[in-house]
Parts: C-alpha cells; structure tokens; sequence
C-alpha cells in the first residue's frame, strides 16, 4: 500500500468519524462543533470519494468498503444541505417588494473590537431598514451608533457590555412592552418587544446565546437552553413572530431543527441557500450563524448577506410582508419525543 492510499484512508477515515459525531446527541464542544462545517465535510467527502475511485484496486475487499462508508457519508451530507439548495422546497413564500406592509430589518454582529464604524453606519443610513439589531456591542460602539443614526431611530434598546454579549436595538417603528431578559446567565442580555406595524403588532425576540467553546463554556447546555425556551414563548404567542440575532448555533443543527420544529416558525433561507454569515474573513471557513426566524404570518420580499462591515459576521438584511392571514403549512412537524427533549434541555440549561 503506498503513501497516498494511506493517506486518503487516514483523511477519509477521520471526515467520515466528524460527520457522525454530531449523530451523538451529547453536549460537549466535540460532539457540537462538527455540525458547523456540513457543506465543507461535503465537498471534502466527494473529492476523496472521487480519489478513491481512480487509485483503489477494484478487487480488495477493504477497499471496496471504505468506498462503500464514504457513498454513504455522501448520502448523509446530501441529505442535510439539500433544503438549503435553490433547488430545495422553499419554507416561506415570495412575494413583491411592492406587498404592503412590509418591514425591513438590518442584523449584525459587529466584532466588539471592530473599529471600522464607518462601515456599518454607511450601510445603516443607505439601507434605511425599520429594524437594527446589533450585538457583540459595548459602549464605544453604542456611542457611535448613536452619533450617527441614532436620530432616525427614535425607539433604542440599548443594552451594551464589554463581555462581548452587548446588544443594540434601533426602531423606527414604535416599540412596545419592552424586556429585558438574562434567561440562562446574568451577563446575557436578550430583548423581547412589540413592534407596532401600522394597526398591528410583532412580537420580536433578540437573542445572542453563549456557543459551546473550549476556552469559555466547553457544553452548549446553555445556548441550546435558551434557544428552545425562545421557541417554548413563541409557540405560545400565537401572533406575528420574528426571532433574530447571532445565535453560535448553524441552521442545519439538531437545536436550530429541534427549536424550528418546537417553535412553529419558518426559516427564509430553506430553498433559497446558505447565506453564511461567519466567517467573513475565511472563505472556505464559512457557515450561517446569524438567522433570522418568521412565523407563519410573513412572506419573503429580500434576503441578502450585506458586504463586510470589518468584522467577522457579514451583516444579513431581510424584507418581510406581514400577510392578512399565518399559513402554517410549511411548518415542520414535531414528535410527542422531540417536544420531551425540548423540555428536558430547557430544564438542564435553567439548572
């Protein structure tokens, strides 16, 4: 056996053990932190899969297995990038930029050590949105925010720390009913408000939970926990919902599923594509982390992910048409065991 069979064996072996680790449904950062790169560990499985067909003999059994491991992984990565391909089923309906009303929101995490102020606040005033929500934001930033389109912006949660979990919130549109929440820990600031839209409301929900890291919090207890309970309150709301912000956790994870499912709320890029957010600096490095979550109500005028801002997040801008009526039939549907789970997590998290 020469060098490079082993070589794709080792490789091989190894992509097909991190694309099934996230199958173990256990807390710790190595069990979570692979769910992250599913479009790279694609891309990666198929150029081995394609090697192993040129070099490997026909005839040896060993081999014809490892092919076999790698269709299969295949078929697995498949599986869970395709309702994020143009081609997938889209979740929410399009609709006209011209359907009214409709509302426009601008999402960022800016870096808290991202001195490139310029940057956002330019794109702040040319996109106009009705909704800035800003995170990883101390004082610096909120004073330069503040400075420069705060004016415009006449409703403002302002919620900045310098523990990088600091959270700006600007509303041209009313804000009412305004919360504050430290869900999961003391330091992690989330909004919860109405926003008045014409002669109705939308409940919006800011979130930024703490990702399960080695350096700093080495489960994702706590950000699983506080995502599913914000999918608990908005099963419960039974109005116009949106659920926004950096939430460390990709689209395609079983929390962001489980919390979709639990939560009856619909994702804009399902059939429209990845829209990766982070990381904007390493391009083969890139994955969604920044979402934003729509009830039943909306219907998708716009999604785009913004050009860089100097930080490690490109910024996403979305445009929503608050229909007459919540078409609930692109839901996803969730088990009696699922909802257990659900419950269970939030429990362990509050603990």
């Amino acid at each position: 056996m020469d060098i490079l069979n082993i070589v794709i064996y080792i490789l091989g072996g190894f992509l097909i053990l991190i694309s099934s680790l996230p199958l173990i449904r256990h807390d710790y950062w190595t069990f979570r932190i692979f769910e992250f790169p599913r479009a790279q560990k694609w891309v990666l499985n198929l150029v081995f899969l394609i090697a192993s067909f040129i070099i490997f003999p026909s005839d040896d059994y060993f081999s014809f297995g490892f092919i076999f491991l790698l269709i299969a992984n295949q078929i697995y990565l498949s599986y869970q990038i395709y309702p994020y391909l143009p081609i997938a089923k889209k979740q929410m309906d399009s609709v006209s930029l011209n359907k009214k009303p409709n509302i426009k929101l601008l999402i960022a995490n800016v870096y808290q050590d991202n001195q490139q102020w310029d940057k956002l606040t330019n794109m702040v005033k040319d996109e106009q949105a009705d909704i800035v929500l800003l995170v990883e934001t101390n004082k610096c930033w909120k004073d330069k925010c503040c400075a420069a389109f705060g004016a415009e912006y006449p409703y403002q949660v302002l919620e900045d720390r310098e523990n990088t979990y600091g959270m700006l919130l600007f509303s041209k549109l009313e804000l009412k009913n305004t919360q504050i929440h430290y869900w999961i820990k003391n330091e992690l600031p989330s909004i919860e408000t109405d926003i008045q839209l014409e002669n109705r409301f939308i409940k919006l929900y800011a979130i930024h939970p703490e990702p399960p890291v080695p350096s700093q919090n080495p489960m994702s207890t706590a950000r699983d926990a506080e995502i599913l309970l914000v999918s608990q309150k908005t099963k419960a709301d039974q109005m116009p919902t949106i659920v926004a912000g950096d939430l460390n956790d990709v689209a395609w994870s079983y929390t962001t599923d489980l919390f979709l499912k639990t939560s009856g709320l619909l994702d804009p890029r399902r059939g429209r594509g990845f829209f990766s957010s982070f990381h904007a600096k390493y391009p083969l490095f890139r994955w969604p982390l920044d979402h934003v979550f729509c009830s039943g109500h909306f219907r998708l005028q716009k999604i785009r992910r913004m050009e860089s801002i100097g930080s490690d997040h490109f910024p996403i801008l979305l445009q929503l048409h608050l229909a007459k009526t919540d078409d609930d039939s692109d839901e996803l549907e969730v088990t009696k065991d699922e909802k257990k789970l659900s419950k269970e997590k939030i429990e362990n998290g509050l603990d």
